[in-house]
């Protein structure tokens, strides 16, 4: 918009981004428990059919179901060990795969018995056309 003499501009028409925003609040990561519960169901036998055909089936209406085990779905926690807690595996999911791999004890070799020779081969082409042809993936003729 030019500007005409004798005309003044307010802060917004002579600024084309507009007033300053401030800048919005960071939302902290949602750090709760999905709860899930084992149940047991007793079904009939057409329903039995069903629920193995699709892996899900409908309950009827006031059905009482059993729950054998409450536990979260991340981090596969009992409910009472962790109720209160943030999720484990919303953090970090170290304690799925046995702690930290860096601290892990090594594999051990076995020993070889005492009157065995160890005798050193060659080594084999595992990777690439070669490896086909020569024989790694399909047996010699």
């Amino acid at each position: 918009m030019p500007e005409v003499a004798g005309e003044t501009q307010t802060l917004w028409e002579s600024d084309p981004e507009g007033p300053p925003v401030a800048p919005a609040p960071e939302e902290k990561p949602d750090l709760s428990h999905v709860w899930v519960a084992a149940a047991e169901v007793e079904v009939t036998p057409k329903i039995a059919s069903i629920a193995d055909y699709r892996g899900s089936f409908k309950a009827a209406e006031g059905m009482r179901i059993d729950a054998l085990e409450v536990y979260c779905k991340g981090c596969r926690r009992p409910y009472d060990e962790v109720k209160g807690s943030d999720c484990a595996a919303k953090i970090d999911n170290t304690h799925l795969i046995g702690g930290d791999q860096s601290k892990r004890a090594k594999r051990k070799v076995p020993t070889p018995p005492p009157n065995a020779r160890i005798i050193p081969g060659g080594t084999i082409n595992r990777r690439g056309i070669s490896a086909y042809v020569s024989g790694v993936s399909r047996p010699k003729r």
